[in-house]
C-alpha cells in the first residue's frame, strides 16, 4: 500500500509540473491585440496596435499616482533597457510598451515627465508610453488579462504583470512587477528570443 501511494504522489508531482512547463514554456498563446486601438505616445505621437513594429514586445501597465508596484517595475524595466541596449538588441529587434490605466491623469504631459524619469525623451528610443481613451485601454488590457479597477479612491488596484510578446505577438511569458520583478530573468527571456 505505501508503495502504491509513493507512485500517486509521484504521478502527480509530475503531472503537476508537466502542466506548469506546458503552460508557461511550451504553449505560448497568441495575445490578439486588438487591431483597432491607437493610442497617443507621451510626446505627441500615435501609436497604432493595427500594424505594430515587428518587434519582441515587453508591454507593461501602470499610473503615474502608483505608489510601489508600476515605478520599481519601470525602473527595473529601465535597467533591463540599458543591458539590451549593450547587447545592441534595443530599439532594434525588442521595443518596451508602457501604459496608463489611468488616462483621465496621466495627460500627455504628466506621461512625458513620467518617461523622463527613465531617460526616455522621445518616441524614437526603444521604448515608447501611451495613453489611449478608458475604452481602448480596457480593450488592450483585456487582450492580454490584465485586470484593474478605481474603487473610488484614486488608488487602482491592478493586476501585477508585465508582458513579453514575440514579434509575431505570441505571448511568450508573464513576469511578476514590482520588487518580484527579476531582471536577469528577463533579459536573459528577451535575448533568448531576439537571437
Amino acid at each position: 500500500m505505501k508503495k502504491l501511494y509513493i507512485a500517486f504522489v509521484v504521478l502527480l508531482i509530475l503531472g503537476i509540473s508537466s502542466g506548469v512547463l506546458y503552460l508557461k514554456v511550451i504553449r505560448p498563446g497568441n495575445a490578439e491585440l486588438p487591431k483597432d486601438v491607437v493610442m497617443e505616445t507621451a510626446f505627441g505621437d500615435e501609436y497604432s496596435f493595427a500594424d505594430p513594429p515587428k518587434k519582441a514586445k515587453l508591454i507593461e501597465f501602470m499610473y503615474t499616482n502608483c505608489p510601489d508596484v508600476c515605478p520599481v517595475t519601470s525602473l527595473e524595466m529601465s535597467k533591463v533597457r540599458n543591458a539590451l541596449e549593450r547587447e545592441g538588441v534595443f530599439g532594434d529587434k525588442v521595443e518596451f510598451i508602457t501604459i496608463t490605466i489611468d488616462p483621465k491623469h496621466d495627460t500627455q504631459d504628466v506621461l512625458q515627465d513620467y518617461a523622463k524619469r527613465f531617460e526616455v525623451t522621445s518616441d524614437d528610443e526603444g521604448w515608447v508610453f501611451l495613453r489611449g481613451s478608458e475604452e481602448d485601454t480596457k480593450k488592450l488590457a483585456d487582450s492580454l488579462g490584465f485586470l484593474y479597477r478605481d474603487p473610488g479612491t484614486g488608488d487602482i488596484i491592478h493586476s501585477t504583470y508585465t508582458y513579453f510578446l514575440d514579434e509575431d505577438n505570441n505571448l511568450l511569458e508573464q513576469f511578476t512587477m514590482g520588487q518580484g520583478f527579476d531582471r536577469e530573468k528577463v533579459f536573459k527571456r528577451i535575448m533568448s528570443t531576439v537571437n
